[in-house]
């Protein structure tokens, strides 16, 4: 049996190679660290988001507040007298010969709310076509407070009827009233104390039914609430 070697004498065999160091690929998709200009523009956006919607909560908490406060109410329009002492139509050169007078009233019903009327324009309108109109004074209405106005309409000018509005004009001309339509258009401004909004553009349509005064003598008129739309 042949001796064992000595394991613990110097070994002169061939070099031992050094084990393989251990390489790390950063993958491009992935990992933790973060683009500086990517994470500045994410930031920005989070925190725009934030700040418009925390306004929106501040402006939905005030507008709720007002409301409550001031608990507003449609103004009321009303048609409350019309005297109407011509209003013939030549079907030879199409032309409407006029001459209507209106009472009309405002009612502001609203405690803490005034109203600026920076502009009022009254349009006359017969089957559908504008015949009239006339630019009225501006003014301030105050709280709670019934304001009058008296548009005139006197004149004649062009107004193309179609068939079924001439015939709608002949069977009126023959009952002694017409079916009128008038229109304001309107700029106005709310006070609340000492705030004032910004121009609104409400548009107020009045359809009533006026008769014509034969030999001087007018029939009664009834008054006709006007329709508002914001």
């Amino acid at each position: 049996m042949a001796p064992e070697p000595n394991l613990n004498g110097a070994y002169y065999g061939p070099s031992i190679p050094p084990p393989p160091t251990k390489t790390y690929h950063r993958s491009r998709g992935g990992g933790s660290c973060c683009n500086p200009c990517s994470c500045l523009f994410n930031c920005l956006c989070t925190c725009i988001c934030q700040i418009i919607f925390t306004l929106l909560i501040i402006i939905g908490v005030i507008a709720l507040v007002l409301w409550l406060v001031l608990r507003p109410n449609k103004v009321k329009f009303y048609v409350t007298d019309a005297t109407l002492t011509q209003f013939d139509y030549s079907t030879t050169n199409n032309t409407l010969y006029y001459d209507l007078a209106l009472n009309m009233t405002i009612r502001n019903p609203n405690k803490r709310v005034g109203i600026y009327y920076d502009s009022i324009e009254a349009r006359a309108i017969y089957g559908g076509q504008r015949f009239a109109s006339q630019n009225l004074e501006p003014f301030y209405q105050g709280h709670k407070n019934t304001s009058i106005l008296h548009p005139v309409f006197k004149g004649q000018g062009l107004v193309l009827l179609g068939d079924r509005e001439k015939s709608n004009y002949i069977n009126e001309k023959n009952l002694g009233a017409y079916e009128i339509e008038v229109k304001l258009n309107m700029r106005i401004r709310l006070k609340i104390g000492w705030i004032k909004t910004h121009k609104i553009k409400p548009k107020i349509e009045c359809d009533f039914k006026v008769p014509l005064e034969a030999n001087g003598r007018s029939r009664n008129f009834e008054e006709t609430r006007c329709h508002l739309d914001w």
